[in-house]
């Protein structure tokens, strides 16, 4: 898997998740970060051996073409799958150079591509296999903007580390924190961009502070590595709304943490107030914790989060609408106990690491039957199990 970096983002999250729950009987997974900025390597198993870093020299650097293309064939190289805009650019010329399968990614919705990307993934479209998107929404949108066939996509839903993630005792952390057991805390774990659109979020906290006044609001994420994403700016606002509207002693910003899954289990409950997404692995992570979720109405999140099953979902940009469900269930323990144990249930069933392991590596057995075909070998038997992800 080739991939920009390894911040704390939710694609990189995601190649960590897919290699540390891959079946090492039939895949050997290695992961190529194009950034030496690796802080999430802490989490990849066996990193000492499956992370390779190919820094990139400038933002036109080809040669990480011919770098990658020679780690590729220095690894037998059967499978490459990237990730991010200038890593998956160089997956598919390095990977069809280097004659392996090669797997595309979508990772969100209904965003802005700047014209010379949208030429890159043009004048590059024939250097790949399939790209798998982690919504449908997310498939449907990809082949609009790039006029690709539907054929060409697969879906595979993000996964969680159930283990990492499950309901634990808080206490410790709560207290640590500074709170006090009358507070009801609501989590918004998310870089500081403007995807995220944490202004919402601060403007429906002000709403909640009104109805619950013993609210806490939890920031775990900060700004991007160098900014990136206008983050930097975006964190400015978000501070300086918190001072407007007086939150100040309501809000705790405990930045990026690699320990975020202690953090879900201070929560009462947490939000997503983007407006756009793929698959959101914070919600993923905060149903496996056992906390509902309330997010937007957005890519699809109505399947991820089935509404009143494990939480809640509620018009995009409508401020008023998430505060009125944040509130609902900060002030009612049963209802949010009940959604609670279906969370940790449903995120169990549908998006464990297994699941996008066992789902990844079906589209990899298609790939490789593409290639054994172009190649005129006979294709790989049993593919089935690929056949329900298509796109629909």
């Amino acid at each position: 898997m080739v991939i920009s970096d390894l911040e704390f983002g939710g694609a990189q999250r995601q190649v960590v998740e897919l290699a540390n729950h891959m079946d090492p009987a039939r895949f050997d997974l290695h992961v190529v970060a194009l950034h030496d900025y690796t802080p999430l390597a802490d989490s990849l198993r066996d990193a000492a051996r499956r992370l390779h870093v190919i820094q990139r020299r400038g933002k036109f650097d080809f040669t990480v073409v011919t770098r990658l293309r020679a780690l590729l064939k220095n690894l037998g190289a059967s499978v490459v799958h990237g990730y991010l805009f200038d890593a998956e650019i160089a997956a598919r010329l390095a990977g069809r150079w280097a004659g392996a399968a090669v797997i595309g990614s979508e990772r969100n919705t209904d965003y802005d591509l700047k014209r010379i990307n949208k030429l890159a993934y043009g004048l590059t479209r024939w250097g790949h296999d399939f790209t798998i998107a982690n919504s449908r929404a997310g498939a449907a949108f990809n082949a609009r903007m790039l006029g690709q066939p539907a054929a060409q996509y697969r879906v595979v839903y993000n996964g969680v580390d159930v283990d990492r993630f499950q309901p634990r005792d808080g206490a410790a952390l709560r207290a640590e924190l500074g709170l006090r057991p009358e507070h009801r805390v609501v989590g918004i774990m998310a870089s500081f961009k403007p995807q995220k659109n944490h202004l919402m979020f601060i403007e429906a906290a002000a709403r909640v502070v009104r109805a619950v006044p013993d609210a806490r609001f939890l920031f775990v994420g900060d700004e991007l590595f160098q900014g990136s994403c206008d983050s930097t700016e975006t964190k400015r606002k978000m501070l300086g709304r918190v001072e407007e509207l007086g939150l100040k002693a309501h809000c705790l910003f405990v930045g990026n943490r690699s320990d975020v899954e202690r953090y879900y289990n201070v929560c009462d409950v947490t939000a997503l107030s983007s407006l756009f997404e793929g698959t959101p692995n914070a919600a993923l992570e905060s149903m496996a914790s056992g906390v509902p979720v309330v997010a937007t109405d957005v890519s699809d999140h109505r399947y991820v989060i089935p509404e009143g099953r494990v939480g809640f979902v509620v018009p995009l940009n409508e401020a008023t609408a998430l505060a009125d469900r944040l509130s609902e269930l900060l002030s009612n323990d049963s209802l949010r106990r009940e959604i609670s144990a279906r969370a940790r249930a449903w995120a169990l069933e549908e998006f464990s690491g297994q699941r996008l392991a066992e789902k990844t590596a079906a589209v990899y057995d298609e790939a490789l039957a593409v290639v054994a075909r172009r190649k005129g070998r006979p294709a790989a038997p049993d593919l089935k199990s690929a056949a329900p992800l298509c796109a629909k």
